[in-house]
């Protein structure tokens, strides 16, 4: 990567690294200091997990592993390994929204309040289910060496459109959830008053957007793409990884060359 362009990404990934650690701070704010805090008990505390594991899980951890493949100190590792640190980002980030929707349901059963009733859980819900089908098809097109790699070639399109879709639809929805949450549990004063806790949920929500702004500015730059194992292998048998400013420019033609290829592209790149 040449050293005018790492130097941007590594701005960019400062800033989203900055940002979504910053929403996190937020969210647990926001529980600890304005709500009951946190626990396992069927009441509001438990509730409280739902948003921190959304934040921190299916936003965050998730956003990690949509560009994980794009930081330089990970191109030395195998794409195999790769692909596994990438499953399992994304297996965590499921983990967690599991977890969160089951806290969500256990504190409505308890406190006799009606499940799946707003726009929030309903496409909540299918975010998670749809998450969970990209999951196993991806673990099943990439990890499964048995794969054709034609179906790789084929799905790969429709597996990084999906991704990044998710990763959108996932922030929207929590907006949709943090909004509703302000409507429901503001009273006095109300949401329209713009309490103090209306005013730092607000931020927080602003926060979860640059995260995913961030996000994808990054995984959407084409010349921040990894480039293949064989440029990789190339280029540091003929020692020329070492002169950064003369190598960006070949990594992001050649990579750009080498995507344009169909199936055994994917089997290098994904």
């Amino acid at each position: 990567m040449a050293m005018e362009n790492l130097k941007q990404f590594l701005v960019a990934l400062s800033a989203a690294g900055a940002v979504g650690f910053v929403a996190i701070i937020f969210v647990l704010r926001w529980v600890l200091h304005f709500k009951e805090g946190l626990a396992w008990d069927g009441g509001l505390a438990e509730f409280n997990w739902h948003p921190v594991l959304i934040v921190t899980g299916f936003i965050f951890l998730q956003g990690i592993a949509i560009i994980v493949y794009r930081l330089p100190w990970t191109w030395q590792c195998s794409k195999l390994m790769m692909k596994f640190i990438h499953a399992g980002l994304n297996s965590a980030a499921f983990i967690f929204a599991v977890v969160a929707v089951v806290a969500a349901f256990d504190f409505h059963n308890t406190a006799k309040i009606p499940n799946m009733y707003s726009l929030h859980s309903w496409l909540g819900l299918i975010t998670v289910i749809l998450y969970s089908l990209q999951l196993v098809l991806g673990v099943g097109m990439y990890l499964i060496p048995v794969t054709p790699v034609s179906w790789r070639a084929a799905f790969m399109p429709i597996h990084i459109y999906s991704g990044l879709f998710l990763f959108t639809s996932v922030i929207a929805v929590a907006l949709m959830g943090i909004t509703e949450k302000l409507i429901f549990g503001l009273s006095n004063p109300k949401y329209k008053d713009s309490p103090p806790e209306a005013i730092f949920v607000n931020i927080l929500g602003v926060l979860l957007v640059v995260f995913g702004a961030l996000i994808l500015w990054i995984a959407t730059r084409t010349s921040w793409k990894r480039p293949s194992d064989q440029i990789l292998h190339a280029l540091h048998s003929n020692g020329e990884s070492e002169d950064n400013s003369k190598v960006g420019p070949a990594l992001s033609e050649l990579a750009e060359g080498t995507d344009a290829e169909a199936g055994g592209d994917v089997r290098r790149r994904f």
